[in-house]
């Protein structure tokens, strides 16, 4: 009897290991994409830094390379990607009738969104904090002066929710003055109808440098006032699409942590003799199977974008037109909260 007990739990084991070690099957919505040739990313309709089409149509950004990388690692050519520029108010309305494959856009994970849109949080890509932005000639130095004053906001965001929370919390009673478009919020600050104007840090210094006739007469105050963890969203329902999206991501960032760039991957794919390269290059475990993949999933991303650093310093970074610092988006052990999951 014991022989037997122990027989059957001998299968039992090998019968997992066979399981977990079965490539996956790609998912419908991996299968849509293949079928039509291209991944269909939501994004922004036009952020510096993040998302915004150059003078030949070309997107550029941090969320629209998260969408070239995927179309690499999925597709083999991060340039199958169709770009829907869409506004605040209709992005999630994309993601959830199929619109689109992925938003790629800005967007804050919250518990009401992650809970009652239909939709996944993937990975955190931009760590953000709502700020203020007013002319230098206003004399203001903080935010806690913008009593009964005018403030500049975008419906049908955060953004909006966090002023009027700031607002009485701090018994300002901020004067909120409400656009739809990003681009009327944005007119309506440069044109004096706002002393201030409010949106994610980063966007702040997005919209300075790319709108302002002088960036230098505009300051982004001290103060935030929020946490924004931004990343991209997908549909409910596919949880083979919803696990290549993370793991693209998380991919990103260890190639990053471990020296991984686009520049050096062929050569470490032939060189290192690091088991942690090994495994996101695929020259010792093919991890690709595990997600409807092959072995070079990731080393096609990183060739495409370049790791997470990479795609930070080219496009918001220190380097970059909005010069914004890596801080709170640094690697956890160089002081950030970039903490990927380990690729194994």
């Amino acid at each position: 009897m014991k022989l037997n007990t122990v027989k059957v739990a001998a299968t039992v084991v090998a019968s997992l290991g066979a399981l977990l070690a079965a490539p996956a099957h790609a998912g419908k919505t991996l299968d849509g994409i293949k079928t039509r040739g291209q991944i269909i990313c939501g994004v922004h309709t036009g952020l510096a830094g993040f998302s915004a089409a150059d003078s030949n149509g070309k997107w550029n950004g941090l969320d629209s390379d998260i969408c070239r990388a995927i179309a690499a690692s999925t597709l083999g050519d991060g340039d199958k990607v169709k770009y829907v520029p869409l506004p605040a108010q209709a992005r999630f309305t994309a993601l959830q009738s199929g619109e689109i494959d992925i938003l790629s856009r800005n967007t804050t994970f919250t518990l009401t969104r992650d809970a009652s849109l239909g939709l996944n949080d993937t990975v955190v890509t931009y760590y953000d904090g709502q700020g203020f932005m007013v002319p230098v000639k206003s004399k203001i130095k903080s935010a806690k002066q913008l009593k009964n004053q005018t403030v500049c906001v975008q419906s049908g965001t955060t953004t909006e929710k966090n002023l009027t929370d700031y607002s009485k919390t701090n018994g300002l009673n901020i004067k909120p003055v409400v656009f739809e478009k990003l681009e009327a919020v944005e007119g309506a600050y440069f044109s004096g109808r706002c002393i201030a104007y409010t949106t994610d840090a980063s966007g702040l210094a997005a919209v300075r440098n790319k709108s302002a006739k002088d960036p230098a007469d505009h300051l982004i105050l001290p103060e935030i006032i929020s946490k924004e963890p931004l990343g991209p969203m997908v549909r409910r329902g596919d949880d083979e699409w919803f696990a290549i999206v993370k793991w693209v991501i998380y991919g990103l960032q260890e190639a990053e942590e471990y020296g991984v760039t686009a520049a050096n991957v062929d050569d470490l794919k032939v060189t290192s003799k690091d088991p942690v390269i090994g495994r996101l290059l695929g020259t010792t475990e093919d991890t690709g199977k595990l997600l409807g993949l092959d072995k070079d999933w990731l080393v096609r991303a990183i060739k495409t974008t370049g790791n997470y650093g990479e795609i930070f310093e080219r496009n918001v970074g220190p380097k970059s037109p909005l010069q914004l610092p890596r801080g709170l988006n640094n690697l956890w052990n160089k002081g950030g909260l970039v903490y990927p999951y380990p690729v194994r």
